[in-house]
Parts: structure tokens; C-alpha cells; sequence
């Protein structure tokens, strides 16, 4: 069997606090794929920052910010295999088929969001940490982030937004429903996947938050953009806009919504047919 590694930041907290039962949890959906791992026999080990040796046979970089730091590359390639080594940079402005200029002819509504992924939010507590151990803050030039603003039209927004790096402004397509909002969630694992619409009375929507979901296919427009950001592992999130998938956010390091923990944890087998199929391909049994 395959010994797996799994790359955090130093300061990420992959494994989370024991409940009540002395039982191990976690706030990312790769943990109950690692159990359903080791419940077929291989071995995982979570590689807490960075090492002097490469002892795995296939690794996965699970960095949570925005950019993965050039060291964590640098280090995640001494391996024979890494997952997702590719998927460096999930800044707004590389991902979302979404981005509006100043200039364009867009005439519907508009959302203003952070580059960063998730409001920069990974990136706040990774800070947190660091301080607190008394080490240097590994992002130390993060800026103060909004909340996301709907606003009705393109000029409806501030001048100075599209002046800052920090900021992009998107088209607001969430697939309209009678009793609210649409958008699509792709999770997927090598070749193992699985796609849902969730349908929120909220314009923003979470998975979280849905009054309802039911399993949609894949474009292979996504599938496309899947290959060109380098995901072996992850999430998209995307729409279906007038007959186009259009990628709205792509997430590395994808959680595990605390309500929606048990549905998340029974699907995490698939992934895990996924995972086991990268391995084989590496050369494992």
C-alpha cells in the first residue's frame, strides 16, 4: 500500500480539535477522504510545514491560501508525486470567467469581491498563528477586505475599486429560481466526482444555507478549465449562463460545511475511488 503525505502550512490547523468522544475532526473535506484511505489499508501522515525529507510515496500540497507560497512548491516537487502542485494560484483574477473591466457593455448586476479566495480569511489566521508563536507573519502586506456588495449596474461601483489590486468585480449570474438562487458545486478527486445544484434563498449561496439540491452533470467546458488550472483535487463553483458554464470560484483546499458534515463524510468514498486511482497510476497497489 502507498504511504500518503498531506503538505499544510505551519500554521494550519488540518486537524482540528477531538470532540467529546476523544474523536480526531477536521474543517476540510480531504480528512474523511484520508479515513476512507487508511481504512484500505495505506498510510497518511500530515506533514505540518516543511521537512528535510521526502519520505511518501504520493503527496497532496494542501496549502490554505490564495497563492502557496514558493517554498511549499519547491518543497511539494521533491516528491515523486504531487497532487495539485499545479494549482498554485486561485486569486480571483486567474480563475473567475467572470471578471468585469471599468469599460465593459455589461449591463446587469455586479458583485464586488476580493482577489483573494474566501476574503482573504485563510490567509487572516495564518497570520493569527504565526504572531502568536512569535514568528513573522507569513502574509504580511494583507489588506483590510470589504464584505462582498451587490451592486445594480457596472456604474454603480466606486472608481477607486477598479483601482485596486485587492478587488474584482464580477458579473452577478446566479441561475434564478422562483423561490431563489442557483449555483452549481463540483467536487471531484482524480476521476471520481460528484456535481450539485444547490438552490438558496439567498443571492449568495452557500451549500450551507440551500432549501434544496439535486445532482447536475459536468460541462466539458469545465472539465477543459479543470486541466488548465492544474486541480487534481478540489472544488468549483460555477453557473450555467445563458448555455455557458461559467467558473465562478475554484478552491484547493475545500471545507466541510459543519451542518452538512455526515452528508459531506458518506460521499467522501467516491473521492476516495478517485484517489486511489491517482495512486495506481503512480505505480501502487
Amino acid at each position: 500500500m502507498a504511504r500518503v503525505v498531506v503538505i499544510t502550512h505551519e500554521h494550519d490547523r488540518f486537524l482540528g480539535k477531538r470532540d467529546l468522544l476523544l474523536r480526531r475532526g477536521s474543517p476540510y473535506l480531504l480528512f474523511d477522504v484520508l479515513q476512507d484511505l487508511k481504512r484500505r489499508g495505506h498510510s497518511v501522515r500530515i506533514q505540518q510545514g516543511l521537512s528535510t525529507t521526502f519520505s511518501a510515496d504520493i503527496a497532496v500540497l494542501h496549502v490554505d491560501a490564495t497563492t502557496t507560497p514558493a517554498d511549499y512548491l519547491a518543497y511539494a516537487r521533491g516528491f515523486p508525486v504531487c497532487l495539485n502542485v499545479g494549482a498554485a494560484d486561485i486569486s480571483k483574477r486567474r480563475i473567475s470567467g467572470a471578471v468585469l473591466g471599468k469599460d465593459d457593455p455589461w449591463q446587469g448586476p455586479v458583485i464586488v469581491k476580493s482577489n483573494l479566495n474566501n476574503q482573504g480569511i485563510p490567509e487572516t489566521l495564518l497570520n493569527r498563528r504565526s504572531r502568536r508563536a512569535g514568528k513573522p507573519p507569513p502574509f504580511p502586506h494583507l489588506p483590510i477586505l470589504p464584505p462582498y456588495e451587490v451592486h445594480a449596474t457596472l456604474g454603480d461601483v466606486p472608481d477607486d475599486v477598479f483601482d485596486s489590486d485587492d478587488l474584482v468585480v464580477e458579473k452577478f449570474i446566479p441561475e434564478r429560481e422562483p423561490d431563489g438562487f442557483a449555483v452549481r458545486f463540483w467536487v471531484f478527486c482524480g476521476e471520481s466526482e460528484r456535481c450539485t445544484r444547490y438552490i438558496s434563498p439567498n443571492g449568495l449561496v452557500k451549500a450551507s444555507e440551500t432549501i434544496r439540491r439535486e445532482p447536475v452533470p459536468v460541462p466539458d467546458e469545465l472539465r477543459e478549465r479543470r486541466r488548465e488550472l492544474g486541480f487534481d483535487y478540489g472544488k468549483f463553483d460555477f453557473v450555467m449562463h445563458e448555455g455557458r458554464a461559467i467558473l465562478l470560484d475554484a478552491n484547493k483546499t475545500p471545507g466541510r460545511p459543519q451542518n452538512l458534515v455526515k452528508m459531506f463524510a458518506a460521499g467522501a468514498s467516491v473521492l476516495a475511488d478517485g484517489f486511489d486511482g491517482l495512486i495506481r497510476r503512480a505505480g501502487w497497489k
